[in-house]
């Protein structure tokens, strides 16, 4: 299935692409606004934003594998991100995670039957003096406890 930006996202890749002296600088917001239009980051994804950038898809593939906030598989309404790096992990972090997947009845990288949660375990967030910590979508959550975690997925399903 081939992938288009829609004509107002094209526009918004434009202007993009207009504020860095070379196309492939935009790589990172390009494929941003992909995200917000697809979903996640397909294959057919990257071959378009390699050809509007005028790089190659490998390009594209480095950007999208190494940063955790672009998705290559579609996510829940809610991704829910828990860090189990150094300073999480000493202060909590693993259990934190365990208590999320547990409360979700999913695993690593797997979605909610109703596609309201995804679930991932991640490498540091930049919060180490605040760990463990947690985000939902673009929302940090710092300092948690089991009943804080617990509230959070609480008020996430209330919230629909």
């Amino acid at each position: 299935m081939e992938f288009k930006f829609t004509e107002d996202n094209f526009k918004r890749v434009e202007e993009s692409i207009s504020k860095y002296p070379h196309k492939r600088a935009a790589i990172m917001p390009v494929l941003y606004i992909a995200q917000e239009q697809n979903g996640f980051i397909s294959g057919e994804v990257m071959l378009e934003v390699a050809k509007i950038l005028e790089i190659t898809p490998e390009d594209v593939l480095g950007v999208v594998t190494f940063y955790t906030m672009y998705h290559q598989h579609p996510v829940g309404k809610y991704h829910i991100q828990v860090c189990t790096n150094i300073s999480c992990m000493l202060k909590g972090g693993y259990e934190i995670y365990r208590r999320v997947k547990n409360k979700l009845g999913i695993d690593n990288m797997q979605v909610t039957p109703d596609s309201l949660f995804s679930l991932e375990e991640v490498e540091c967030m930049g919060s180490c003096g605040t760990a463990p910590m947690l985000a939902v979508n673009e929302d940090y959550y710092e300092n948690l406890t089991n009943e804080s975690t617990d509230q959070i997925i609480e008020s996430l399903k209330n919230n629909n």
